[in-house]
């Protein structure tokens, strides 16, 4: 069997593949999982660098009162993962630790596989107190985070070495700055050649939100970065007097990239003295249709699992068929809902879905800025499903939650809302396509790109979205979905007032009164989802970004 020889290094803190696998805690992992996908679907040769959470990001629990509590069930990676039992390791201050790798291979739609290393602290050669270093994603202070980040760099580098991929590799990508100290190996192999580290390296940036762009002091940095760190690292990296993640990376990369066309404007002033290409995001399509909408789609236009662009052909299934799929995913979702919650979700209400991170810019609650005018709008028309983690240090985050379910049951009786608790990727799949519209309502412009919206898409569910991230290139109001919002000056006030006044001019009538138009704003919204996969991105990535001879 010939040895595996990638040409791209794919760094990402987290790598969302499936369910199983607790490796990723929202959007920024799942991105890097069908970026893999796509890989192996393309018969490209890429090598995914994570780490290995034996305790993952953590299930979501919520009480009567809307409180989230967080719960770290063990992961045994010998259930899916292969143990190379291979160690890698690094010197952080004082102390060696040992990385044992795991791997985990994909296998595309041809038969082609490419492989994701997990990085794994848990080994009896390392000290107690470093055992734990990579058992929970985005956990521990800000030290501990400095540590996580060192051995996903420069122990992901020191194992691409020891298995021989580095051999191969030309491009090393960097999936937000959380990987950035991949560069400092690469500076010290190369003698501090800048320029030629700079060659070999691309960065993707996902968020304009400063929570997303780690800075570490000087003081905690130096020493435990040891001979790693470059004589010239304060202007390498500088920020204000901190080590900044994202300068870093910044600065060592031939190629800046943000996630949607006007999160790149975004980017490029947040960034003026670098250009700032954009590569809007998309979704795997064959791990974000339904199985009800996969059996539609293998019967009616059976090559789109190899070439998703057979989706634009939509046309060629009938209303009754499309029809009859997206019931049956509407059936699975309420019945699962209805299970969790005995709030009895009725098929025949046009029902909205709201699933994301419960970060505060996601603006979660502008839906209750006026309860008695959503009441007015909706009773005994409109259902809601909403979904959503907050990370357990976002106390914001918890509060929007909270005040989710205050909403919830103020309107009780009047308008019937769910919370489903463990938003995860199983339960995205279910509820992007089960319900009758996708609502996005995000604060302009920071959401950097959202991909939900496109796995709503691709099942054939339209868009209800402020033109924010992916939504601004995608949306043809009215043909796909609607928008609404002031997009220069955004108000929760303005926002919320016009969201009613489309909810009740515009999605409500069509949803009742219109079925042949519904069945064809579902098409469009299909051959929308087209434009938003991963195969796209990862074809974007090899012209734009990688550029390998």
């Amino acid at each position: 069997m010939k040895e595996f020889q990638p040409r791209v290094g794919y760094f990402s803190a987290e790598i969302g593949v499936s369910p199983s696998i607790p490796s990723y805690s929202g959007g920024l992992g799942v991105l890097a999982g069908d970026h893999v996908k796509a890989a192996a679907d393309a018969a490209f040769p890429l090598v995914g660098v994570t780490l290995l959470y034996r305790e993952g990001y953590m299930n979501q629990r919520i009480d009567a009162q809307g409180r989230q509590t967080e719960e770290y069930p063990p992961f045994n990676p010998s259930w899916l993962l292969e143990n190379l039992h291979k160690s890698v390791s690094i010197r952080i201050n004082s102390h060696t630790i040992h990385l044992g790798i795991w791997r985990y291979w994909i296998e595309g739609v041809t038969g082609f596989r490419v492989p994701i290393l997990f990085l794994d602290s848990d080994l009896p050669e390392n000290e107690e107190a470093h055992r734990d270093l990579c058992s929970r994603l985005y956990a521990g202070d800000n030290q501990h985070r400095l540590y996580q980040e060192m051995a996903m760099g420069l122990g992901g580098m020191a194992a691409l070495k020891l298995l021989g991929y580095q051999k191969s590799i030309k491009v090393y990508h960097m999936n937000e700055g959380h990987t950035a100290f991949l560069t400092l190996d690469l500076l010290k192999d190369s003698r501090g050649a800048v320029e030629s580290v700079r060659q070999q390296c691309v960065f993707t940036t996902h968020t304009p939100v400063p929570a997303g762009h780690d800075e570490f002091s000087y003081d905690i940095a130096l020493p435990a970065l040891g001979a790693f760190a470059p004589a010239n690292l304060k202007d390498l990296a500088d920020n204000h007097g901190k080590l900044s993640m994202t300068n870093l990376a910044l600065h060592l990369s031939r190629s800046i990239n943000a996630v949607s066309k006007l999160h790149a404007q975004v980017a490029q002033h947040m960034y003026p003295d670098d250009t700032v290409k954009a590569v809007t995001n998309g979704v795997h399509h064959l791990s974000w249709t339904s199985r009800e909408t996969q059996h539609l789609y293998d019967k009616n236009l059976p090559k789109w699992s190899v070439d998703p662009t057979e989706l634009l052909k939509v046309k060629d299934i009938s209303d009754t068929a499309l029809w009859e799929s997206h019931m049956e995913n509407k059936s699975n979702l309420l019945d699962y809902a209805n299970a969790m919650t005995q709030k009895g979700l009725s098929p025949d209400l046009l029902t909205f879905g709201f699933a994301r991170r419960a970060a505060t810019y996601k603006r979660a609650n502008l839906l209750f800025y006026d309860m008695e005018r959503l009441a007015s709008v909706c009773k005994g028309k409109v259902q809601f499903i909403f979904a959503g983690k907050a990370h357990p240090r976002d106390e914001h985050g918890k509060e929007v939650i909270q005040e989710l379910y205050t909403h919830v049951k103020q309107l009780s009786g009047r308008v019937n809302i769910v919370f489903l608790e463990n938003y995860n990727m199983w339960l995205g799949r279910l509820i992007t396509s089960g319900v009758d519209v996708w609502l996005n309502t995000p604060l302009r412009p920071n959401e950097a790109s959202g991909t939900s919206g496109m796995k709503a898409a691709l099942n054939g569910v339209p868009n209800l979205s402020i033109l924010d991230g992916w939504w601004n290139e995608g949306c043809r109001n009215g043909e796909n979905g609607w928008s609404f919002g002031e997009p220069m000056i955004p108000s929760d006030r303005s926002d919320a007032s016009e969201l009613y006044r489309v909810l009740e001019e515009k999605v409500i009538p069509v949803f009742y009164e219109n079925r042949s138009a519904w069945i064809q704003m579902m098409r469009e919204s299909i051959k929308t989802g087209v434009e938003f996969t991963a195969k796209r991105m990862l074809d974007d990535y090899i012209r734009e970004i990688y550029k390998l001879s």
